[in-house]
This record gives structure tokens, C-alpha cells and sequence, in this order.
């Protein structure tokens, strides 16, 4: 990785401002998956071990510049105070005299967590002023909110104008990871795209094209495929005028030598319930008045034969309606079959995350990716902001 990280840099008894990941899932007060806040320890844990003034800045949820009182961080302070081992000193606001105080109150190994930064009008339009009202703060920016890095923000990228700027350990280790995958893959690499919508995914299918050994396409965006081929598609999802894209998909994977494999059979359902009637069909056997709904068994065979002889995997979007019991089977083949292969696999956030935790095969998948939106972005081979923003080696 080209970028500085938080190891390259002396950090003991400096004030260090981190942005983490914590937008996690709450009900009723309670946090139901703590996956983002777990996934940063190491980074924080690092700093507290070398004696540097922790301040720790996240979002949460979409308050839209607004205080919203449910919106605030503080059953995270709880959580990240447990997971720690540690007392967390949660700060009312993210900026202002109070907050300096408080910073300034602070011995090294000290953690202090910052209210909800989107409580800020100025933190999504990337605002210089609250940018620098953030780096004063502090002596250094550590980036470790992989999942927030492709927003241009005053917490994400913004405060690096002012303070030096490097990534913690997760960025690391996502870029790492991510970066070897679209730049130096082991073969055969197979890339599995899926989800509902094509447009989507399209940067992401044509930067694949140029890379992947195997494509494999599932889910709602492969129902434009086959209807591009001229197959009968009832009522499934459709993106119209995506038609002729995607027939330059499958000719430019033909001239390019590269495995480009559709659904043969298809789960269809006469209705979008859990209670559905539901049959297998071939795709050229789609009735008009039904809808597909996952891939079928021949499918998940096919695509589990490809998965089983790669060195790389890459997952991004399930096969099908996984949330829905009758409708899961696609997807949860797929995550068995990653979690089978001896390759190495990785796991773009989002949905395929959700999925390969709802199957409990997480544990022995390599890599789970933390951000769906950035991971996206960075298989599209764009350069992600708050990335960008970081001081390079």
C-alpha cells in the first residue's frame, strides 16, 4: 500500500483524531451487530497502547445536520467501553469549546468519543471551516472508516488539508486486501456479481472484465442479461434500457477470453411472500405472469463447480431474495461454496456480509469487508476520497 499508516508514524502523547465506522445496527437502544466497532479495536487499541490521546469521530445514521436525540452515540460508548476493557469519555457535541476542554483534560491512553458528526451541518458537504475546526483538535488524522471512505466529508477526508493524515489498521488492511485483488490476483480469479439492479453494477462488471478469469452473475441484474438474449423473463426485474449494455457485457467477455456465466435455471415465484408457490424452471422455460426469484439448483452447482477451482474469489450481491426463507438457497450455496474453496476469498460488504453472517460461515470466509458502498467504488477502480485524502509513504 502506497499510503502512510498509523505505524509509520510517532503518536505517543500526540492528540490523534481518528474517523471510524460505527454506524451499526440499534434497536430499542441496543446495538444488535457490533461487527464495525469490533472491527476497529486493533487500530484504537494500538493507540491507547502507545500512549496517544485517542479521539475517536463517527456518524450515525442520516440526521441531516440535525441533532437528532436518537441518533446519538451514546450506546456505542457503552459497547466500545466493554469491548475495551476501558473507560470511554463520550463528548456531548463533536466540536466546540466543551469538546476542546475536554480533549485538553485528556492523558495519554485516553479514549474520548465524539458526538455524531452528521449532527453537523457542514460534515457531508465537506465544510473547510468544520474540517478545520476538527483539526484543531488534534495532531494527527487516522482514516480507519473503510466503510465511509468513498465520501468526500469534513471528517473523512476534509480534516487532512490541515493535520497530517494516515490510515489505521483496518483501511490497511482493506486496501491491502482489495488492492491485490484487482492488481495482482492469484488465478483463476472469479469475480460473483450480484443484486437487484444493473445499473448498479455496471462499472463494476466492465472493470471485472478486464481482470477476472471467471464472472459469475446472479441475482435481479441477471434477468436484464437473459432478456438481452432474447429469453422470456415474465415478471422479473428488468432494466430496460440497460438491454444493449448488456450484450456488449457478454461480447466483450467473449473477446476477452473470459468466463462469462448466466443463471440455466431459475427459482420463479407467482408472488413476492414467504408463502409463494414456487417451481424450478429452465430459463427458457420463465412463465409469463411469474417472477424469478433465485438462481436454480443447475445454477448453484455450476457456479459452486467455478468457485471450488479458484485461487481468488471476490463476492459482491446475493443471488436472490435471501432474506426471505423460500428464496435463500441460491445465496446461501454460493457462501457455502466460498467458504468450502481453498482459494482465497473475499467478501465485499453490504449484502454478501449480511448474508454469509445470516449462514454463520463468516469465521471462515479470509476476508469480510466492512464497506459495501466504498467496496463497490474500489472494484469499479475508482479512487476512494478518503483514501486519497492520506499522506503517502
Amino acid at each position: 500500500m502506497s499510503k502512510k499508516s498509523v505505524r509509520d508514524v510517532e503518536v505517543a502523547g500526540k492528540r490523534v483524531f481518528v474517523r471510524v465506522d460505527f454506524n451499526v445496527p440499534v434497536e430499542n437502544g441496543q446495538i444488535t451487530d457490533d461487527t464495525r466497532i469490533r472491527e476497529t479495536l486493533p487500530t484504537i487499541k494500538y493507540l491507547v497502547e502507545q500512549g496517544a490521546k485517542v479521539i475517536l469521530a463517527a456518524h450515525f445514521g442520516r440526521p441531516n445536520g440535525q441533532v437528532v436525540e436518537e441518533l446519538r452515540l451514546t450506546p456505542v460508548a457503552v459497547k466500545l467501553a466493554e469491548l475495551l476493557g476501558q473507560n470511554v469519555i463520550k463528548a456531548d457535541q463533536s466540536v466546540g469549546e466543551i469538546v476542546k476542554a475536554q480533549v485538553d483534560a485528556l492523558e495519554n491512553g485516553d479514549v474520548l468519543l465524539l458526538e455524531n458528526v452528521r449532527f453537523n451541518e457542514g460534515e457531508e458537504k465537506n465544510d473547510p471551516e468544520l474540517a478545520k475546526a476538527f483539526a484543531d483538535l488534534a495532531d494527527l488524522f487516522v482514516n480507519d472508516a473503510f466503510g465511509a471512505a468513498h465520501r468526500a466529508h469534513a471528517s473523512t477526508s476534509g480534516i487532512a488539508a490541515y493535520i497530517p493524515a494516515v490510515s489505521g489498521l483496518l483501511m490497511e488492511k482493506e486496501l491491502d486486501v482489495l488492492g491485490k485483488a484487482l492488481n495482482n490476483p492469484e488465478r483463476p480469479f472469479t469475480a460473483i456479481v450480484g443484486g437487484s439492479k444493473v445499473k448498479d453494477k455496471i462499472a463494476v462488471i466492465e472493470n471485472l472484465l478486464n481482470i477476472a478469469d471467471n464472472v459469475l452473475i446472479g441475482g435481479g441484474l441477471s434477468y436484464t442479461f437473459l432478456k438481452a438474449q432474447g429469453y422470456e423473463i415474465g415478471k422479473s426485474l428488468l432494466d430496460n434500457s440497460k438491454l444493449d449494455l448488456a450484450l456488449s457485457f457478454i461480447a466483450k467477455a467473449k473477446e476477452k477470453g473470459v468466463n462469462f456465466l448466466l443463471p440455466v435455471d431459475i427459482v420463479v415465484t407467482d408472488k413476492f411472500s414467504a408463502d409463494a408457490n414456487t417451481q424450478i424452471v429452465d430459463i427458457d422455460s420463465i412463465p409469463a405472469d411469474w417472477e424469478g426469484i433465485d438462481i436454480g439448483p443447475k445454477t448453484r452447482a455450476l457456479y459452486a463447480d467455478v468457485i471450488a477451482k479458484s485461487k481468488l474469489v471476490v463476492w459482491n450481491g446475493p443471488m436472490g431474495v435471501f432474506e426471505i426463507e423460500p428464496f435463500s438457497h441460491g445465496t446461501r450455496a454460493v457462501a457455502e461454496a466460498c467458504a468450502k474453496t481453498e482459494g482465497y476469498t473475499v467478501i465485499g460488504g453490504g449484502d454478501s456480509a449480511a448474508a454469509t453472517e445470516k449462514f454463520h460461515l463468516a469465521e471462515q470466509m479470509n476476508h469480510m469487508s466492512t464497506g459495501g458502498g466504498a467496496s463497490l467504488e474500489f472494484m469499479e477502480g475508482k479512487a476512494l476520497p478518503g483514501v486519497v485524502a492520506l499522506n503517502d509513504k
